[in-house]
């Protein structure tokens, strides 16, 4: 009897976003981080955009495809491989860009996230949520489109890097210099800007940086 030609698998819609966030995650990036680097709008890749608000499936134009890969210095083989790669897991956690994270509504009152307006970054192991860096101001320890990803349930010692939040609504990236019961003194990354010290009673939470992609 002759053998029946294998009928030719479909690429579902799952498995092409799942290989665009494996593509940044290769290159440290979140999905917003690619779009951006590829010379698109930021929101091509988001969560977001794959369904349309009617439910339908949304799928990525070959072209911004095209320029992902470009951006990243990668084939087309490579990215087919990104696709037929189910063996490994890819998690996620949520992502906020850090020049958001000062208006209300994105955390609860112990620093975790809440609310609407998150993207997800993909990691190589799961941690509680990630920020995107907006701008130069804290070079040399970071830069535009670094992720950093932050756990507020992590112990905190000093000379850790904490993103810290007032009460005032003002959230700030610093190395933690000295901690008490009344003061929180924090020295700059960036040399060019002064130490700061913050009454504790100002402080609205702090958490420590536990990773970050550069």
């Amino acid at each position: 009897m002759a053998r029946q030609p294998k009928t030719p698998r479909m690429l579902t819609h799952g498995q092409i976003w799942t290989a665009l966030d494996r593509l940044a995650e290769r290159s440290g990036l979140s999905p917003s981080g690619l779009a951006k680097r590829a010379g698109l709008d930021p929101t091509t890749f988001n969560k977001s955009k794959r369904i349309t608000p009617d439910g339908r499936e949304r799928w990525p134009s070959t072209e911004s495809v095209a320029k992902a890969l470009a951006a990243t210095s990668s084939s087309i083989d490579t990215f087919v491989q990104l696709i037929g790669d189910t063996a490994r897991t890819v998690q996620s956690v949520p992502l906020l860009g850090f020049a958001q994270a000062g208006s209300s509504g994105h955390f609860d009152d112990n620093g975790f996230p809440a609310g609407k307006g998150w993207d997800e970054v993909a990691l190589p192991s799961a941690h509680d949520y990630a920020l995107e860096i907006s701008g130069d101001q804290m070079k040399p320890a970071y830069r535009d489109g670094d992720v950093i990803v932050v756990s507020p349930g992590t112990p905190i010692r000093r000379g850790d890097r904490v993103v810290v939040k007032t009460r005032a609504g003002e959230v700030m990236i610093r190395e933690l210099k000295r901690r008490t019961a009344k003061t929180l003194e924090l020295q700059p990354l960036n040399p060019n800007h002064a130490d700061r010290t913050l009454a504790a009673a100002d402080v609205d939470w702090i958490a420590r940086i536990v990773w970050a992609s550069q």
